[in-house]
C-alpha cells in the first residue's frame, strides 16, 4: 500500500530569518533524491539477440511509424 505523507508550514508575515531557516532545512530534508543504483541491474538481463540488433529494431520501429 502506497501512503502519501503531506506536511505544511505557515510563514508568517515579519518571520525571522531563523524560523525561515528551520523551515526551508524541515522542506529540503525530505525531497532530496537517492539516485539510480545502476550497479545494481548489472548483468541481470539474459539475452537471446545481440543488444545491437535490438537498438536497430527499436529506431526502425520509431521511422516506421513515423512514415
Amino acid at each position: 500500500m502506497l501512503q502519501k505523507q503531506c506536511m505544511n508550514f505557515i510563514l508568517k508575515t515579519g518571520a525571522s530569518k531563523k524560523a525561515i531557516h528551520i523551515i526551508e532545512k524541515k522542506l529540503f530534508k525530505k525531497s532530496r533524491h537517492k539516485g539510480f543504483n545502476a550497479h545494481k541491474y548489472n548483468g541481470v538481463l539474459n539475452l537471446n539477440i545481440d543488444p545491437l540488433e535490438i537498438q536497430k529494431s527499436l529506431r526502425d520501429e520509431w521511422e516506421r511509424h513515423s512514415s
